[in-house]
């Protein structure tokens, strides 16, 4: 019983969650890559996620170890505050900070036996490269990047841009126009992700000394921000659609509409510009699962052309 439940905990600190938006990000671009005439070679994205998942899930598991200190100021909420489970249970930390090791060894090896494969070389290889090491300096010394106030770039760096670029990468073999063209949405997205799993845990950062821009200027400017960044995005969206409508299978400017609906949660947030940690984090919560279900939503409407 007792390792079936250590089993379970090391499990949960894995957030699975944060691994699944992480698969809807890399369908995106793999997605885009075929609307834009790449092959729909599905054992590439296969094999490429396989590039992407070990890398992925090590954040979870490294941003827990290295945050524990940090996260005892506050208390898990569905997507901030890291799993609880290092707390509960410390003996688990170094176990965690191997598991977290061992996957970025996996992403790498699956990075080379993918540019093998398929190509991409030593370009691909680096990119894979970057990848873990911004997820695991993340919070690791000596950069520790969200202690440094530099955090937010980093994020914005990695969902917003390095997931879907490393799924189109793994479908068309370069980072072409389209991509290009649509990455700043991306890039919005991913600031806005940021800010919003910021809000929750002003209190304790502030009080673990991690140096956010939220901790810096506060939940009402964090809200103000989530009503103005994903609002760009979609107007953005919506303008690029124009320069694209001859370029891919299916027009961009349903993705657009689609964005509508994170935009509208960014914007009830900075009505309502709460200060309290409880009514804050709903609204995180409500602006985080609607940007999950655009993006779920965007994957299935461009499904439709394959």
């Amino acid at each position: 019983m007792a390792t079936a439940r250590t089993a379970v905990r090391v499990l949960r600190l894995g957030r699975l969650h944060f691994v699944l938006a992480g698969l809807l990000l890399f369908s995106w671009g793999a997605l885009l890559a075929v609307l834009a005439g790449a092959e729909a070679a599905w054992g590439r994205f296969a094999l490429g996620y396989l590039v992407l998942f070990p890398a992925h899930l090590s954040v979870s598991y490294s941003n827990d170890y290295f945050d524990a200190e940090a996260d005892a100021y506050g208390t898990p909420t569905l997507f901030t505050g890291g799993s609880g489970i290092l707390q509960a249970e410390p003996a688990l930390r170094p176990l965690a900070r191997a598991i977290a090791l061992g996957l970025i060894g996996l992403s790498l090896v699956m990075g080379i036996v993918f540019a093998w494969r398929y190509g991409g070389g030593v370009g691909f290889v680096g990119l894979v490269l970057v990848g873990n090491l911004l997820g695991w300096f993340y919070a690791a010394p000596p950069l520790r990047l969200s202690y440094r106030g530099l955090g937010e770039a980093a994020t914005a760096a990695m969902v917003g841009f390095l997931l879907p670029a490393l799924g189109f990468l793994v479908m068309a073999g370069a980072l072409e126009g389209p991509f290009l063209l649509v990455a700043p949405a991306l890039l919005l997205y991913g600031a806005s992700f940021i800010v919003a799993v910021q809000i929750p845990d002003v209190e304790a950062d502030r009080l673990a000394g991690k140096n956010t821009l939220v901790g810096r200027r506060g939940r009402p400017w964090a809200f103000s921000a989530l009503g103005l960044l994903p609002s760009l995005a979609t107007v953005y969206l919506l303008v690029a659609g124009w320069f694209l409508r001859e370029v891919l299978a299916l027009p961009l400017w349903p993705v657009g509409l689609l964005s509508v609906s994170v935009a509208v949660a960014g914007i009830v947030g900075a009505v309502r510009r709460p200060t309290q940690r409880t009514a804050a984090t709903r609204l995180v919560n409500a602006f985080l699962i609607a940007l999950v279900l655009f993006v779920l939503a965007a994957d299935a409407y461009w499904l439709l052309a394959l």
